[in-house]
């Protein structure tokens, strides 16, 4: 029997996948959740400024590098279980938000954003 968290690595492919089809089919409330929450993870993965590059530096440009490829840096890989709670979190902020609109008086950005957190969560059913 699979458990859970042994779906979870093709999260993110997953994810892809669907907003391709969301594309496809214009559906607008899937297309902003998966945009957003895909861009999430990959802002989730970045490196930070201090542990990116050593300052090579150059006398025109403070801060510079020299040379092809001296500034890239590999990526951050996010554990599975990390992803998971990054995707959970992406609903659950939609979910806040809503209450917030809703009291505001307006509805239909609330359900907007409560249709997008039922695609979000639908990845990790």
């Amino acid at each position: 029997m699979d458990h859970p968290s042994d779906q979870l690595p093709a999260l993110r492919e997953r994810m892809s996948a669907a907003l391709t089809r969301a594309m496809k089919t214009r559906d607008r409330v899937a297309v902003s959740a998966l945009r957003s929450t895909l861009g999430a993870l990959a802002n989730a993965e970045a490196v930070g400024v201090a542990t990116s590059v050593a300052a090579v530096g150059s006398q025109d440009f403070a801060g510079s590098s020299s040379g092809v490829g001296s500034s890239e840096v590999v990526r951050r890989t996010l554990a599975d279980h990390e992803t998971a709670e990054l995707v959970l979190a992406e609903a659950v902020e939609r979910e806040d938000a809503a209450e917030g609109y809703d009291a505001a008086g307006q509805s239909s950005r609330a359900e907007q954003l409560r249709a997008e957190a039922t695609v979000i969560r639908s990845f990790l059913a």
